[in-house]
């Protein structure tokens, strides 16, 4: 076999339902002789790449993990066999998933790296409520941010206030009492937020608030992980109402169930 005719594609998997997926996804699934498949992604997207070897190398936050090095010495192993290897990512595979990280390591062992990209969770959060998340009454932009840097600090909350944009927080649901505190520093009380988890599938749930509300809102209705926090002007253009399948306002959020 030949050794230099391997690849690795950093597959973007999406939110959760398969019909989000592009084309060209499904065509590198069915491509694949090993598939590394991601704890965040629907465990039904196997069934696209039928004739692959299918290893799961979870990574969730708070739980036992696939360390990152052992992942990435598999791309590595795998491709320098001559095998075709799909990385499927949760979301978006180029944000807030290392990529940077696996994309440097692959071509240090000079192995082609094809990019497929998906629909982040923001996105599909920000579709559940029905809203855009740029406005220009409200904002100017929007700013992707996660709750923990690598030193496991948090972000500087008040420069990214201070940018007026949209703020779509991923991995933030552990910290959102000292996220939201943080925010209130440099945001009007009344701001609206919103947290959606699982965005993007079956299970999505929403809940519409405002920033001095965010965390005990969140808290009573038993929202938690994977969930994207939403914070500004642009969230309050929702009209989605209470009722609705998957929904909860800030009034009931104290009467919502988990799921």
């Amino acid at each position: 076999m030949n050794t230099n005719s391997g690849k690795v594609t950093l597959l973007s998997a999406g939110p959760g339902e398969l019909d989000l997926l592009t084309l060209r996804a499904a065509k590198a699934l069915a491509a694949a002789d090993v598939v590394l498949l991601d704890d965040l992604a629907n465990p039904e997207i196997v069934t696209l790449a039928p004739q692959a070897r299918v290893i799961r190398v979870g990574k969730r936050g708070g739980c036992r993990s696939t360390p990152q090095a052992f992942i990435e010495r598999l791309m590595r192993r795998y491709a320098q066999r001559g095998l075709h290897v799909v990385r499927v990512k949760g979301g978006e595979a180029l944000l807030f998933g290392r990529a940077g990280e696996e994309i440097a390591t692959l071509r240090d062992a000079g192995i082609p790296v094809e990019i497929v990209n998906g629909i982040s969770s923001g996105f599909a959060a920000a579709a559940g409520l029905g809203i855009s998340l740029t406005h220009r009454r409200h904002c100017h932009g929007v700013t992707f941010v996660t709750a923990h840097k690598e030193d496991h600090g948090e972000p500087d909350w008040a420069a990214l206030a201070a940018t007026r944009t949209t703020l779509a927080i991923y991995m933030g649901m552990r910290r959102i009492g000292s996220l939201a505190t943080a925010l209130l520093a440099s945001l009007p009380a009344d701001t609206p937020a919103a947290v959606v988890q699982w965005a993007g599938s079956v299970d999505e749930r929403r809940l519409l608030t405002r920033l001095d509300r965010l965390a005990a809102d969140a808290t009573d209705a038993g929202f938690g992980s994977p969930a994207v926090i939403l914070v500004g002007g642009a969230i309050g253009e929702s009209v989605e109402p209470a009722w609705a399948d998957g929904a909860v306002s800030g009034d009931e959020a104290a009467h919502a169930c988990a799921a």
